[in-house]
């Protein structure tokens, strides 16, 4: 399988990405013990400075070779891995399609053992032994399919940052992380880096408003801010150790960056390095990141090994890219390394191919382990978008050859698919739904409008029946955790949130979702409305629901308005409503 990077050039604005395919390497350069990895680095250095492009990672577990203090667990694996190839190729654009990539994962960390190890850092803490510490776990899988169609989902999920898919062998990382960890540019005078460490996070929100809420909090938050900082801190240390006198700074802080899934609070560090400064140099002043240590590093690098039972591995360490740089024979390097959060490795096992992913977050004084422990739910999402095929999904009524509220679906499909990283070309979309309607020109029928990752869409058409009212719900017995997820937000084929609270009792047509706030959100298959103190209310789309295009219609023409709906004031509802854009208004009754 062929390496291939996609980095932003982060020092380089409007510049085009560093994006690229490799051929067979002509050279391998691997450490598989600690005394060997500063040679690798320098080797890797040499090979730049001679004309060479060379990528590869350098494991968490390395870290001992710069710093005897920082202390980690043995390594599973080449403490550093890097191949030499003589040119970097173009992209792979019409690499052959690959059939869908699955993985079932399954975290390692029960929660109590996550309680248990925050309150052993907030102790830490308390007795002034840390400041903050940055505590992981990996999720684990069996993975099927091509690790290439895995990386291609993975890429969707974060176009944006320091991507690289590394065959080195005997493992495969497909590392889609969105935080530089350096970008450094060197000469004979100097060099200029830039960190820009990634701390604080937040969901991003369920509407425009409640998006800029989210990202708000997280620039004001003291413990987001305080978690920044700190890091920052660290890091203009670890920059001053190759700077030139004076010239490290901090020209931006605080700075809010939007994920798909997440907000992410990042910092820039930067400075103009001594001459003479090598990749080991740099790799010695700075690694492991701090924003994946802790500070102080060397106390917080001992709790992580006290408290994580395995090594990390890739994850937590640095993938990255080391070219020529400047005029040709003058020995510039440049080389750009990310921080490989949001990292998968899959290893082949003699049975099946094992896949890893790290998951974790930095614990201050005031970190809560319920918000902790939801933070990295969040984190979670991006791995488990990519882990199985789905396609997006609308459902209309097409009745005597006429879609009902086409373009409403339309429109919700277009920001699905902007939202998933799905091309989208309307034109093609309509074509395949007129021909749709042009075979069924007569009678009631349900559409299935599928979109696939590759932009392709198709049409499917059911008949429709009517349907009795009122129409049969029930309340769900207990709280309906994935309410802030994407696959809520956006309508999909990935629906196994939904089946789990489908209804089993005959005569129920829908069961009515709460959210762990104890507010009513929606249906499984449909939005919910109710008379409540003598007017109609739909729950708001920040309680976590599908903005339904039934919904929509409804709000338009004023038949309801939004309003929280508290479990607690369930008695005071004196009317039921179920609606779809499908089925329409359909009078219903609660059953208790």
């Amino acid at each position: 399988m062929p390496s291939r990077i996609d980095f932003t050039r982060p020092q380089e604005p409007g510049a085009q990405r560093l994006r690229h395919g490799f051929g067979p390497p002509r050279a391998v350069l691997v450490a598989h013990a600690l005394h060997e990895v500063r040679g690798v680095l320098d080797a890797v250095h040499a090979a730049a400075q001679g004309g060479a492009w060379c990528i590869g990672y350098v494991r968490y577990e390395a870290a001992p070779a710069f710093d005897a203090a920082l202390a980690t667990h043995g390594a599973d694996g080449p403490l550093a891995w890097f191949a030499v190839h003589d040119a970097a190729l173009p992209w792979p654009h019409d690499a052959p399609e690959q059939g869908p990539a699955e993985i079932a994962w399954a975290a390692s960390l029960p929660r109590g053992e996550f309680d248990a190890s925050l309150a052993r850092i907030q102790g830490a803490i308390a007795d002034g032994e840390v400041y903050q510490v940055n505590y992981t776990a990996p999720l684990q899988g069996h993975a099927r399919g091509s690790a290439q169609a895995l990386f291609e989902a993975l890429h969707r999920t974060q176009p944006e940052g320091y991507c690289a898919h590394i065959d080195a062998g005997g493992i495969q990382v497909l590392s889609v992380s969105p935080e530089l960890f350096f970008d450094w540019t060197s000469d004979a005078a100097g060099g200029d880096i830039l960190a820009r460490p990634m701390k604080g996070t937040a969901p991003r929100g369920a509407t425009p408003e409640a998006d800029a809420a989210q990202a708000e909090h997280l620039r004001t938050a003291p413990k987001e801010r305080a978690e920044n900082v700190m890091v920052v801190d660290l890091l203009r240390n670890d920059i001053s150790r190759i700077a030139q006198p004076h010239s490290v700074r901090v020209p931006r802080l605080f700075h809010t960056q939007a994920l798909p899934t997440v907000w992410q609070m990042t910092s820039d560090v930067q400075a103009r390095t001594r001459a003479g400064t090598t990749l080991t140099d740099v790799f010695a002043a700075l690694f492991p990141c701090g924003s994946v240590t802790g500070a102080p590093k060397v106390r917080a690098m001992q709790l992580i090994r006290d408290l994580e039972p395995a090594p990390r591995g890739v994850y937590c360490g640095a993938v990255g890219v080391v070219r020529p740089h400047g005029p040709p024979g003058q020995g510039g390097v440049a080389a750009t390394f990310n921080v490989p959060i949001r990292t998968v490795v899959l290893a082949q096992g003699p049975d099946a191919v094992a896949a890893t992913c790290g998951i974790g977050s930095g614990i201050t004084s005031g970190a809560e382990a319920e918000a902790e422990w939801h933070e990295w739910r969040h984190k979670r999402a991006f791995v488990e978008r990519a882990s199985a095929a789905f396609e997006l999904l609308e459902t209309l009524a097409l009745v005597d050859g006429q879609l009902r509220h086409r373009d409403d679906h339309l429109a919700r499909m277009a920001v699905a698919a902007a939202h998933f990283g799905y091309p989208w070309d309307l034109a093609r979309v309509q074509a395949c739904l007129q021909a749709l309607a042009v075979q069924h020109a007569s009678g009631a029928w349900r559409v299935r409008l599928l979109l696939d990752s590759r932009g392709a869409p198709r049409a499917e058409a059911f008949a429709l029946q009517p349907t009795p009212t009122p129409v049969h719900l029930r309340l769900a017995d207990r709280a309906f955790d994935e309410a802030d997820s994407e696959f809520v937000r956006h309508k999909t084929t990935r629906r196994a949130h939904y089946a789990a609270f489908a209804p089993t009792t005959p005569g129920v047509l829908d069961t009515v979702l709460w959210n762990r706030a104890g507010e009513i959100t929606e249906g499984t298959f449909g939005n919910i409305a109710l008379r409540l103190d003598g007017r109609w209310v739909t729950p708001p789309l920040a309680c976590g629901l599908l903005p339904g295009v039934g919904r929509a219609v409804a709000l338009r023409e004023g038949r309801v308005a939004e309003a929280v709906v508290r479990l607690q004031d369930l008695p005071r509802v004196n009317g039921w409503a179920f609606i779809n854009s499908l089925r329409g208004w359909l009078d219903a009754q609660l059953l208790s």
